[in-house]
């Protein structure tokens, strides 16, 4: 599997809607579907399977919204998603979607049927979590494609790679590819080639191929041949940097280095522009949002006045962390763009407790960076030995790694160590274990928002508990592990499928009704 990216898999992507793993996962596929429909599409047929978490989660969290943008050709962020389903229609497309019984073993699996006069093929993707994706089949051929290569399929009956190689010499537009994948099926061979850039036509010539598909990368950080990451793990980064108790920051800076071959100051400013774009939500989402089809109206313009006229508690820098996460949350809930971080439903806590209390402190937008990317790498670790998907693993697979890499961030904030990073991460996210995910009315709002205030207050607790020396005991690694055997026996009911928990109550299921009725009568998921 090609190594974690900070900008692809932990911070990112920038989005619109509800959750990342519905939305900016569905949409990524949507492209890549698109690409293989050489951009004409007439039908489309979707499936899920009956026992996944689509069938009921789909619609109101933005399964539908992002895949029918992707197959629109649009982005991630694009104002327009919300109106997607009528530009779908309006593109002449017709649309079915079916709930089957075929078994998938992962809960996130999209099954497309796509049909033009020309053609029809199949594409079977599956969304890991925080807007990642993974093709697991094309047209009944088992194969990999994870959006971070120019794809270039080739299909012809008794193909021979090394025809392609042979011809290279021999060509004007020169080709060196990055990695060759030759899948069979039946008397007719599909070539799939993963490189830096699409196989150049000239290329193709000589093969006579019954049909080219090229397939353009969905993901800001490209993969490429022979890619490695000097670590991968905590324990592997703290044996990779010994005694030199590098600070966190710096050692994120070295690992996406190595894993998008950019430069030092390429890597702070692509974080300070993340940064930037979260400041900005942040404003937007304090000065006031508005959306019909949600659960929970703007809240945060009133903390605001209350906090400034010293109406509330006091918690200190804490009480901006809560307005932060509030409006951040406020400003995805009525399709604003925020930044998946790591995932959409939990993308308040680790922004708003880092920009909150960096103000507090009266540090720089690259101070932010830096603590951002200390998190960043935090959360590397956790996507590559588990998962952010919530339909896997749970609220804690979320607001869990949030608080995780809060934690790290706010050390590196106060200046902390390596170690002491490490030490909070570890404490936050072993306070996290077991924590379910049960939206109420089937949309990512609460008790979302109650969650990520408690991950960003968490992470606040342990930074300060872990400047102070206390012992996590468990280290960062065994505690993903173990979050990871939880999750394996917790309830399908409580992974984000809308059927246990708070999702089941009376008063849920009420709200749920009465936002449908409101949509049914707008004729739109678009109201605002």
């Amino acid at each position: 599997m090609t190594p974690v990216s900070i900008f692809n898999d932990v911070i990112g992507p920038v989005m619109r809607g509800p959750s990342s793993s519905h939305c900016a996962a569905a949409l990524r596929i949507g492209r890549l579907a698109r690409d293989l429909m050489d951009g004409e599409i007439s039908e489309v047929l979707v499936e899920f399977d009956r026992a996944g978490s689509l069938p009921t989660t789909h619609e109101s969290q933005g399964s539908d919204m992002g895949l029918f943008g992707g197959l629109l050709g649009w982005d991630a962020d694009d104002e327009r998603l919300p109106n997607s389903a009528q530009a779908l229609a309006d593109a002449g497309i017709k649309l079915r979607i079916e709930t089957v019984d075929v078994g998938d073993p992962h809960p996130n699996t999209y099954r497309l049927t796509l049909k033009n006069t020309r053609e029809t093929h199949t594409l079977i993707a599956i969304s890991t979590g925080g807007g990642m994706i993974e093709v697991i089949e094309i047209d009944g051929v088992p194969l990999h494609m994870d959006g971070g290569y120019h794809e270039t399929l080739i299909w012809k009956s008794g193909c021979d790679f090394s025809r392609i190689q042979d011809d290279s010499a021999k060509a004007e537009t020169t080709f060196s590819e990055d990695e060759v994948i030759i899948n069979n099926l039946a008397d007719k061979q599909l070539i799939q080639v993963k490189a830096a850039t699409f196989v150049p036509s000239v290329l193709l010539v000589p093969l006579s191929p019954l049909s080219v598909k090229k397939l353009s990368p969905v993901l800001p950080v490209p993969s490429r041949k022979d890619l490695h990451v000097p670590f991968t793990s905590c324990a592997t980064m703290l044996a990779h940097d010994g005694v030199q108790n590098t600070p966190l920051w710096q050692l994120a800076i070295e690992y996406e280095r190595a894993r998008g071959s950019f430069t030092e100051r390429e890597v702070i400013d692509k974080m300070t522009d993340i940064v930037r774009i979260l400041r900005k939500s942040i404003a937007s989402g304090i000065a006031g949002t508005s959306y019909e089809d949600r659960v929970l109206h703007h809240q945060s313009g009133r903390f605001a006045e209350m906090m400034n006229a010293g109406r509330l508690l006091d918690g200190g820098a804490l009480n901006r962390i809560i307005l932060y996460v509030t409006a951040l949350m406020e400003v995805k809930s009525s399709m604003g763009v925020i930044v998946a971080a790591p995932t959409a439903g939990a993308c308040a806590a680790l922004p708003g407790a880092v920009i909150a209390m960096a103000e507090s402190m009266n540090q720089s937008e690259e101070d932010m960076a830096s603590a951002m990317l200390a998190a960043g790498l935090i959360g590397v670790f956790i996507a590559t030995r588990w998962t952010f998907a919530a339909e896997v693993g749970g609220c804690q697979a979320e607001g869990g790694a949030a608080a995780c890499m809060a934690a790290a961030a706010l050390v590196t904030l106060a200046g902390g160590t390596r170690d002491q990073a490490i030490a909070a991460s570890s404490m936050a996210f072993q306070s996290m274990l077991g924590l379910i995910c049960d939206p109420i009315a089937n949309r990512v709002e609460a008790p979302c928002l109650g969650k990520n205030v408690m991950a960003a207050s968490n992470a606040l607790s342990c930074a300060n508990m872990a400047l102070a020396g206390y012992d996590p005991l468990i280290p960062l690694d065994e505690v993903i592990d173990a979050a990871k055997a939880v999750a394996e026996r917790m309830p399908r009911e409580h992974r984000c499928t809308s059927l246990g928990g708070l999702a089941v109550t009376p008063t849920s299921l009420e709200i749920e009704k009465r936002l449908a009725s409101l949509k049914k009568g707008c004729g739109s998921c678009s109201c605002s």
